[in-house]
């Protein structure tokens, strides 16, 4: 599938590949007679040599770009001399080549500025004059020798570009325009000017509360046509989103005190045991062969064996049970209701129409979606209570489902509060790893929707220094990939990479790179919170990295409450739960919404920021979208990888009221 969307891919990236300018060159291309055959093709091996270019080359033999680059992926991002090209003997032309290929370009303005030489410039000297690297100079100019030029020659700048082609933002309906902060002006003079009151110039820069000389002011509303003699930006292309506006919700400061409850509720508690899995106490071993065949034979597994896929969710029961047992050591009556519920529907289609659930205070579950759905659409006409308590591949169940809540926050609560943070370096060279080869993705899309809009808090959209990296494995680019990302960094400044991915093989990889050029280049590292969870990553480069990840859990073991549960657990399970075990969010789940019910009744369910008792490893702040729709948790803490080996509570994130 990845082969299908690259080549699909290949007229976008062969754009970038060919990059116009007014140069013209004279390159002699000599077709190789050297001829192999790989895999039952015959090809010809073209050794690259200085000055020539994937599309004189295409020109030299016959074929076309696409063709060259389909047969060498790496091409797709320039060629090297001395590289290795394979072009298929059956597409090449016949015809005898002419003996130099001219190559000639027009100007792109909207990609690049044209410089005319002056005496004494060099590529370094322009690099820092426009804010590039020399390696993009360099690459902007194929098939000449910069550094040879004469003065007066033509080189082809690129402009700063910080997002892909394919990728288009919505005009904002009030635009915006930059104020250029000038000696002795404040945020009470500059609202002034424009006839703004200083409160909402506050709020559309959040992070600036005395400006100094040089910062940027956002101004909203503004249009340039009423602005005279002011100093501003311009913005005629500033991608943005439409925010969700939430339901704001105040919380008391402090812990709930949870004591002295009274009464009794009755809880349903549906997850994925497997019970039919784990009855079975046999297994058949076909590891060995008896003269040539393979022998079955039934052994008998030992009695503390576990079917692997009821694991996680006994621990999670179990911390169901630990929670019921403190609550009723403070008066709370509990009635648990446990059901077998896996990923087909036919178990809980029976139990609803059974009746069992209907005289339920709280529903715990069921983890699969397609359950999920059928168990909160029949508890929101009984106006029941559904905590769904994995987290979901997005929150689209909560849209209209007042009665759903999602413990574990979705992805796109984690993309808002990376993207916040990385607005704090907003000027640095920021490189966004991602797999989105044709532009579909739409978790990707609006990662990089949430990130210009939290960095147009700080500075204008020219001033941004983004770079797209498209990820593709080794085995594509034969092992080039770390000198693919190394040309997307920055020697002159710092530079925030942010891996947008959550499978685990983009995730290894990507960190594997960036560590083996984290001693050349300045590197601040960012990933999504599954990165906690991957066993397969390398711990030692994750430290090494100093990597910053938001997680929807952190524990404190010098907690007195952890201490006191970990000290019950192994009392009663003889073990003790690892970090990341569902034993912990089993506990929290329960003891929040039962005390939450127990204390306030249905009111709880309405507006849940009036219950935050002190839990073991998350913190609950349940918000909504909208009226009528269900809540999720938005709590997120930042999580960071020390150089020295420790895992530390770098901030916590708490979402905008």
């Amino acid at each position: 599938m990845r082969i299908i969307n690259w080549i699909k891919a290949l007229p976008i990236l062969i754009s970038v590949l060919i990059c116009n300018n007014t140069i013209n060159s004279q390159v002699l291309i000599e077709r190789s007679k050297d001829k192999v055959i790989i895999s039952g093709t015959a090809y010809f091996i073209h050794q690259v040599k200085k000055g020539e270019t994937a599309y004189s080359i295409s020109k030299a033999y016959g074929i076309s770009v696409e063709d060259l680059t389909r047969e060498n992926p790496p091409a797709v991002y320039g060629i090297k001399e001395g590289q290795a090209l394979r072009i298929p003997v059956t597409l090449v032309n016949e015809a005898k080549p002419t003996e130099s290929v001219t190559v000639k370009r027009e100007h792109d303005e909207s990609k690049f500025i044209y410089h005319s030489l002056k005496p004494g410039e060099t590529v370094y000297s322009l690099s820092k004059a426009y804010g590039v690297s020399e390696n993009e100079i360099i690459q902007s100019n194929p098939g000449i020798d910069i550094n040879k030029l004469s003065v007066g020659a033509e080189i082809a700048v690129p402009k700063r570009e910080f997002m892909s082609n394919q990728q288009k933002f919505d005009d904002q309906e009030n635009k915006y325009v930059y104020h250029k902060v000038l000696m002795g002006e404040t945020l009470s003079s500059i609202a002034k000017q424009y006839g703004l009151t200083v409160r909402r110039l506050r709020r559309e820069n959040r992070d600036i509360r005395f400006p100094q000389v040089g910062d940027f002011v956002r101004i909203p509303g503004a249009k340039k046509a009423e602005i005279q003699e002011i100093e501003q930006v311009k913005t005629d292309s500033v991608p943005s989103i439409v925010e969700e506006v939430p339901v704001n919700i105040d919380r008391s400061a402090g812990f709930t005190p949870v004591k002295d409850l009274k009464g009794s509720l009755d809880v349903a508690v549906l997850l994925p045991f497997y019970l039919s899995e784990n009855v079975r106490r046999t297994e058949i071993d076909s590891s060995k062969v008896v003269k040539g065949r393979k022998s079955y034979k039934v052994n008998k597994v030992s009695e503390d064996w576990i079917y692997p896929g009821s694991f996680d969710f006994l621990e999670m029961y179990q911390g169901i049970l630990l929670a019921a047992d403190t609550l009723r050591t403070l008066g709370l009556n509990i009635n648990i209701n446990t059901y077998d519920i896996q990923s087909d529907t036919i178990e809980i289609t029976r139990l609803i129409k059974s009746g069992k659930l209907a005289d339920m205070d709280l529903i715990i579950g069921p983890v699969y979606s397609h359950n999920l759905s059928i168990v909160s659409e029949y508890a929101r006409t009984l106006d029941i209570p559904v905590v769904s308590p994995v987290p979901l591949m997005n929150n689209s169940a909560l849209i209209k489902n007042p009665t759903l809540f999602m413990a574990g926050s979705s992805l796109e609560i984690a993309q808002k509060a990376l993207a916040k943070k990385i607005s704090e370096y907003y000027d640095n060279n920021i490189v966004f790893i991602h797999t989105d080869t044709i532009g579909i993705d739409e978790d990707v899309k609006r990662f990089k929707n949430l990130i210009f809009t939290e960095l147009s808090y700080k500075l204008p959209y020219e001033e941004i220094k983004f770079k797209e990296f498209r990820f593709y494995s080794r085995s594509m680019f034969n092992n080039d990939s770390i000198n693919r990302l190394s040309n997307a960094l920055s020697e002159q400044s710092k530079n925030i990479v942010i891996i947008a991915s959550e499978e685990a093989s983009v995730i290894s990889e990507a960190i594997d790179n960036v560590s083996g050029l984290s001693r050349r280049f300045n590197v601040k590292l960012f990933g999504y919170p599954v990165i906690r969870d991957l066993d397969r990553l390398d711990q030692k480069e994750l430290f090494d990295m100093d990597i910053m990840v938001y997680s929807p859990y952190w524990i404190d073991y010098s907690k007195k409450n952890v201490k006191q549960f970990n000290s019950i657990f192994r009392q009663k399970f003889h073990t003790q739960p690892l970090e990341k075990s569902y034993a912990w969010q089993g506990y929290d789940i329960a003891f929040y919404f039962l005390s939450g019910l127990a204390m306030h009744g249905k009111s709880f369910i309405r507006n849940p920021e009036i219950h935050y008792p002190d839990l073991l490893q998350c913190e609950y702040e349940f918000k909504r979208k909208a009226a009528g729709d269900g809540f999720e948790n938005q709590k997120l803490f930042m999580v960071r990888y020390t150089k020295d080996y420790q895992v530390l509570l770098e901030e916590e994130y708490n979402p905008p009221q």
